[in-house]
């Protein structure tokens, strides 16, 4: 893998995925969770350890954006890069195409029980959001996504040690985007990047865990204050 992302072809055939954007109703709800988000994690936005961190995960992981041709080319990616990667890289890889997988059909759930069942239309509160969660009932699945998120969180600080994943990275950039690979470089560099600069991110992800894990068992007792960290 090293060699061949060294001459510059790391990614292989790109093919455009079909999509025709988020929906009204889907953006709504991931415009809910992106602001939901932005306060529970206000403090760390303004860190200046964290901050950068904290704002690609924002932006490019829970943004209110429709992330289907980034994360076609991921798995795309990940298909064709398994038997050059080595074992460390490959899970982390793996673990985030799996997590893509589980985000996108937990977000067609609520959607299909906030419309359906709760009769959302263009306004999404917090109480219509926390009665969907335990409409659904799958405490266990949103455990896994949160373990997927804290996996790869650890997974990418790891990589960040390894001097030839950044060359790697910074090598591919120019090629990858004539490629029309742009969007899934453009990611994969700056999480990269934001990971590397913290120097470490047991803490941030410790902070993240406390705080989802606390905002879920909230969600699901009926806590009338379910986002509330404090």
């Amino acid at each position: 893998m090293f060699k061949r992302a060294l001459r510059g072809n790391i990614y292989g055939q790109r093919r455009v995925a079909n999509s025709n954007g988020l929906s009204p109703e889907m953006q709504l709800l991931r415009q809910f969770q992106a602001d939901r988000l932005k306060k529970t994690y206000a403090d760390l936005m303004e860190s200046e350890r964290y901050g950068r961190t904290t704002q690609f995960f924002l932006s490019d992981i829970y943004g209110a954006k429709d992330f289907s041709q980034r994360d076609a080319d991921a798995e795309e990616a990940y298909n064709s890069m398994r038997k050059y990667l080595p074992d460390r890289l490959l899970t982390t890889m793996g673990k985030a195409v799996a997590l893509n997988r589980l985000t996108k059909e937990l977000d067609e759930k609520m959607l299909h029980v906030l419309v359906n069942d709760l009769n959302m239309t263009d306004k999404l509160t917090p109480e219509m959001y926390a009665a969907a969660y335990r409409t659904l009932d799958n405490y266990d699945e949103r455990v896994a996504q949160l373990d997927l998120i804290m996996d790869i969180g650890h997974g990418v600080d790891n990589l960040t040690r390894i001097p030839m994943i950044g060359l790697i990275l910074r090598v591919a950039s120019r090629p990858a985007h004539r490629a029309g690979w742009e969007e899934l470089q453009d990611f994969l560099e700056r999480g990269f990047n934001a990971f590397k600069q913290m120097g470490g991110a047991d803490e941030f992800l410790s902070i993240v865990a406390k705080r989802e894990h606390r905002i879920l068992d909230q969600l699901f007792a009926g806590d009338p204050h379910p986002f509330d960290v404090s």
